[in-house]
């Protein structure tokens, strides 16, 4: 990571809590950029800040494609990456956590029934981490919002789409949705119809706080408290809870001259996570760090402890589910009884 990331990162001080608790990471990236580089060295040295990381999941961030081929085959590179990295993690020479247990991968959907020879390629390509496909789905009028990897608007419901992630569920796979808040009520057409499918919702649907969302943050949290109750009526759907360090979500600690501590993030945070786990169930939850995406914002070690601070009263059944066994089952990785 940047070097004057990690020195803003170093104010930040406290010990984690209730340390022994075992946790499935259920998103996080790597990559390695010029200047900026979350590979195997630096996310185990996160994992190492105190808390009890077990195994984790790779999600797709389009790196380390292949140069060459046909297109839609490129993403295949940052699994066959990927799976390297869980093997190199597997060797206990970076520490205990199983690093890359799963991998998510990004498929063109669009591609439709023509899809297929691409998933299975994503399959044989990973010796057996393959359990997800992350097909960003984002789309806002506001163009900064917009990204190369974007939807548009009424692509959950176009027919190329439809057989392409029908395809997916047919080997098995789970689909990780990636959307803006406005979006929710778009998604849950998408998940009524195929409903014996997994949908994992990412960052918890993303409420947005930024360009024309800036200075409406109760409104915007009404509608979008609307929108995942209704979306948690639907069975199949799980629910990752995190992700509010994004920059798009207008809290702005990318901004402040030191970093939040689990204190602060609990406060800001606690509203939203609360809500989504008080309407999914702790079944259909898990917590995510987000990282590197999150470190812009604050620690591995503040953001975990956040999670444990407000679930302090939740059973111990309970944190099992939102800290472990819930990504262990969507992702069909070994629970925490199986370990």
């Amino acid at each position: 990571m940047p070097a004057e990331l990690d020195a803003w990162l170093e104010q930040s001080k406290e010990d984690a809590i209730d340390p022994g608790m075992p946790i499935c990471d259920p998103h996080h990236h790597l990559w390695d950029k010029p200047g900026d580089r979350y590979m195997i060295d630096e996310v185990t040295s996160d994992f190492a800040t105190g808390h009890n990381v077990v195994q984790s999941l790779f999600v797709e961030v389009d790196s380390m494609y292949r140069a060459s081929g046909p297109e839609e085959m490129r993403p295949v590179g940052e699994v066959e990456w990927a799976r390297g990295i869980g093997a190199q993690s597997d060797s206990g020479l970076y520490g205990t956590a199983k690093v890359a247990a799963g991998i998510v991968a990004y498929v063109n959907l669009n591609l439709g029934g023509a899809v297929r020879p691409v998933l299975e390629a994503m399959d044989s390509a990973s010796s057996g981490r393959f359990r997800s496909v992350r097909h960003t789905c984002s789309w806002d009028a506001h163009e900064p919002l917009r990204s190369h990897r974007s939807g548009w608007p009424g692509m959950m419901a176009e027919a190329k789409f439809l057989e392409g992630i029908g395809a997916l569920f047919s080997m098995g796979h789970a689909f990780d949705a990636l959307v803006y808040h406005p979006q929710l009520s778009e998604l849950a057409g998408l998940v009524d119809a195929f409903s014996n499918a997994v949908f994992v919702l990412n960052h918890i649907g993303r409420p947005l706080g930024v360009g024309p969302y800036a200075g409406h943050r109760d409104e915007i949290f009404e509608v979008w408290k609307k929108d995942m109750t209704d979306l948690a009526r639907r069975p199949n759907v799980v629910v990752k809870v995190g992700g509010l360090g994004n920059r798009v979500s207008g809290f702005g600690w990318d901004a402040q001259a030191a970093p939040p501590d689990s204190t602060e993030l609990t406060e800001k945070t606690s509203p939203y996570y609360l809500h989504t786990i008080e309407a999914f169930g702790p079944e259909r939850c898990m917590f995510e760090s987000n990282f590197p995406v999150d470190k812009n914002s604050y620690t591995y070690t503040a953001v975990w402890n956040s999670f444990k601070r407000m679930t302090k009263d939740f059973t111990t059944s309970e944190k099992a589910w939102l800290f472990h066994d819930t990504a262990a089952t969507a992702y069909r990785l070994p629970l925490l009884s199986e370990q």
